[in-house]
C-alpha cells in the first residue's frame, strides 16, 4: 500500500527533526486513544451482539440449560468470523500480536502494514467479544503501534525515528486501555524499543501523556479496578509474599509453555487455517459449559477475587481452567491480548495462596483479596519478564500506594524465579522458534553469528602516552575523532582519552607541557578480543557511553590490534539483517 507523503509541507514549516517528532508523537497519541475508545465500544457491540447481555452477567452461572448449552456455540461462531479476516488480510493479527510489534522494531525498521490495525481492531472485538478468552493490551499495543508505523511512513521519518513513533503508539494503547500512563512508557521502553535514551523516552511520555488526558476526558478518571482497603498486616508477610512471587513464577512459565505447546498443536493440525479459531472456541466453549468465568477478560471476576467473593474451591478449578481457555482461542489463532488474562491467573492463584495463607496465620496476614491484587502483578512479571511494567500497572490501575512493598518483593522474586526455569517471556517464545531472540531491540541471532575482527579497523588515529597537552590539542583540531587510543611503542593499551575527558582543562595554558597523555587516560578502559562475537560488543557499547573500543589479541591481552566504532556496529548489523530478510 503507498502511503501520502508529507516531507514538502515539514520542509516548508522548517522545524528542526526533534520538533517535527514531537508533533507526530501528540498525533499519534491522540489517534491511538481515539482508537482504544472505538474498540472498547466495538467489544462492547459484538459482546451484545453474540451474547445479549452484559460482561458481569458472564462471570456468573447462569441456571437456564438452554442459555448454558449456547456457550459452547458462541465462541466458536466468533472464531468462524475471526479465521478469514486473521488469514486472508493481515496474519500478523494472529494471537497476541506483542511479538509481531518486537519483530517490527528489531528487524523492520519498524514497519508495520496499515491493514494490521483494521484487521486486528475487527478480529480481537470479535473474539473477545464473543467470548474468546483473551485481553484487550494486546490488540491496542498492536493498533497504536500500526498507527505510529504509519504516520512515521507518511512523513518519511528515518528508521530510527518510525521505530519511537511505534514506541509511541504500544506506550498509547497501554495508557488508554488501563488508565496507566506511566506504566504505558515503561511497557514501550522495557518490552518494545529496549531503549531507555533520553530521545527515546520523551516523545513516548508525551504521547502517553495525551493518551491518558484524552481518555480521561471522555470516559472519565477512574482506576481500571475499584479495590478495598489493603495494608500490610505484618511484616512477617513479607516472607509470605516472596514465597508467593516463587510460586507464581512458576506458574507463569507454566502458563507459557503450555500456550507454546498449543500453539504448536495448532499449527500442526492438518485443516484449514480458516477454521482453527473456530475449534478454538469450540473447545473454549466446552469449558465455559461449565465454569462461564473462563470467558473474555475475566475483570468482573478479578474484581469478586479482589472483594474475597469467590471461595477457594472455584479458584483452585480456575488457576488451571484460564490457563487452558486462554491457550486455547490464542493458540487456535484466534486474536487477542495475554496481559488481561495474566492478571486474571494471578489473582485467582494469589487469591487461593491468601486462602490458605489467612488460615494459617489469621492474626498477621491479610485478607485474600489484598495476596490476590499483589499476585495479578506477579503473574505479570512472570509471563513478561518485565517486572517495573507488572509494579506499575498494578500500582496504577488501583491508585493504592499501601500494598507497594509486598508489590515490589513478589514481582522481583516471580520475574527471577521465570527467567531461571525458561528463558523466553511469553512474547519472546513465539519469536525465538523462528530463530529471533531480541535482546535491547536488536535481534541478537544476527549478531552472535558474527565476529569482531570482521568490522574492526586497522588504520586509526593513536596518541603516544609521553604526548603533551599541547599536542594532544593539535591531534585533536586535525582530526575528525573525538576518542583517540593512547598506545606507547610497543602498542601496548595504555588507555583512551575522549575529548570530554580534556574539555575542563581546555582554557588552562600553563598545562600545556605539565600534563601528558598518560594523566588522563582511563585505567578502566573496556577491551574487545577479535574473536569476540558482534553481541558481546554490543553489550559493551550499551554498558558505557563510548564511540569506539579497542580489540586485543586473546593471547596478548594489552597489545592493541584494532578498533571497533559503536556506528559501524550499527550499521552492520542492519546490512546482515537485510540480508537475512531477504533469504
Amino acid at each position: 500500500m503507498n502511503l501520502p507523503q508529507f516531507d514538502i509541507s515539514l520542509k516548508k514549516l522548517k522545524l528542526s527533526g526533534t520538533n517535527i517528532l514531537i508533533i507526530l508523537a501528540v498525533i499519534v497519541g491522540l489517534a491511538t486513544s481515539l482508537g482504544a475508545i472505538g474498540f472498547i465500544h466495538l467489544i462492547e457491540f459484538c459482546n451484545n451482539l453474540f451474547f445479549g447481555l452484559t460482561d458481569d452477567l458472564l462471570t456468573k452461572a447462569i441456571g437456564e440449560w438452554d442459555f448454558k448449552f449456547s456457550l459452547l456455540f458462541i465462541p466458536m461462531l466468533g472464531g468462524l468470523l475471526v479465521g478469514p479476516i486473521v488469514y486472508k488480510f493481515a496474519s500478523e493479527a494472529k494471537g497476541h500480536g506483542v511479538p509481531e510489534v518486537m519483530n517490527s522494531v528489531a528487524r523492520l525498521g519498524g514497519i508495520i502494514r496499515p491493514r494490521v490495525a483494521a484487521a486486528k481492531t475487527l478480529a480481537s472485538a470479535i473474539c473477545i467479544g464473543s467470548g474468546g478468552s483473551a485481553g484487550r493490551e494486546g490488540p491496542i499495543v498492536q493498533i497504536g503501534s500500526a498507527i505510529g508505523s504509519t504516520i512515521g511512513q507518511m512523513f518519511r521519518m528515518s528508521s530510527d525515528r518510525v521505530k519511537i513513533l511505534v514506541g509511541c503508539g504500544a506506550a498509547a494503547g497501554i495508557s488508554s486501555v488501563f488508565n496507566a500512563p506511566i506504566a504505558g512508557v515503561i511497557f514501550s521502553l522495557e518490552i518494545i524499543l529496549g531503549d531507555f535514551a533520553i530521545k527515546t523516552f520523551s516523545p513516548v511520555i508525551i504521547s502517553s501523556v495525551i493518551a491518558s488526558v484524552v481518555t480521561r476526558s471522555l470516559m472519565g478518571n477512574h482506576p481500571a479496578f475499584d479495590v478495598p482497603d489493603y495494608s500490610l498486616v505484618s511484616a512477617w508477610e513479607i516472607p509470605l509474599y516472596i514465597l508467593m512471587g516463587i510460586i507464581l513464577g512458576g506458574y507463569g512459565v507454566v502458563f507459557t509453555r503450555v500456550l507454546d505447546y498449543i500453539e504448536d498443536f495448532f499449527d500442526d493440525l492438518k485443516m484449514s487455517p480458516y477454521l482453527k479459531p473456530a475449534l478454538g472456541g469450540l473447545l473454549l466453549g466446552g469449558i465455559a459449559l461449565f465454569y462461564p468465568q473462563v470467558l473474555a477478560d475475566g475483570y468482573e471476576t478479578i474484581k469478586l477475587t479482589l472483594y474475597g467473593q469467590i471461595g477457594i474451591g472455584i479458584l483452585l478449578v480456575l488457576i488451571v481452567l484460564k490457563v487452558l481457555a486462554t491457550s486455547m482461542t490464542l493458540g487456535s489463532g484466534s486474536s487477542g491480548g495475554i496481559f488481561a488474562p495474566s492478571l486474571f491467573m494471578g489473582a485467582v492463584a494469589g487469591g487461593a495462596f491468601g486462602y490458605l495463607v489467612n488460615y494459617l496465620f489469621p492474626e498477621s496476614t491479610a485478607t485474600p483479596g489484598a495476596y490476590a491484587l499483589v499476585g495479578m502483578a506477579g503473574m505479570v512479571a512472570a509471563t513478561t519478564h518485565a517486572p517495573i511494567t507488572a509494579l506499575l500497572i498494578i500500582f496504577e490501575m488501583t491508585s493504592d500506594y499501601r500494598i507497594i512493598l509486598p508489590l515490589m518483593v513478589t514481582v522481583v522474586f516471580s520475574a527471577l524465579i521465570a527467567g531461571r526455569l525458561f528463558e523466553h517471556s511469553i512474547y519472546t517464545i513465539k519469536l525465538s522458534k523462528r530463530g529471533i531472540d531480541i535482546r535491547g531491540g536488536k535481534d541478537i541471532n544476527v549478531l552472535r553469528s558474527h565476529q569482531v575482527k570482521e568490522i574492526m579497523e586497522t588504520d586509526f588515529v593513536t596518541i603516544h602516552p609521553s604526548t603533551p597537552l599541547a599536542e594532544i590539542f593539535r591531534t585533536i583540531e586535525n582530526s575528525t575523532e573525538s576518542y583517540f587510543v593512547v598506545l606507547d611503542d610497543k602498542k601496548n593499551l595504555s588507555g583512551v582519552i575522549s575529548f570530554q575527558d580534556i574539555r575542563s582543562i581546555l582554557s588552562q595554558h600553563s598545562l600545556d607541557y605539565l600534563v601528558i597523555a598518560q594523566d588522563l587516560v582511563k585505567n578502566n578502559t573496556i577491551v574487545l578480543n577479535f574473536d569476540d562475537n558482534l553481541e558481546t560488543a554490543l553489550q559493551m557499547f550499551n554498558k558505557v557511553d563510548l564511540r569506539l573500543i579497542p580489540v586485543v589479541n586473546e593471547y596478548e591481552a594489552h597489545k592493541v590490534i584494532g578498533i571497533i566504532r559503536r556506528d559501524t556496529l550499527i550499521d552492520y548489523y542492519n546490512k546482515q539483517l537485510l540480508e537475512t530478510l531477504r533469504k
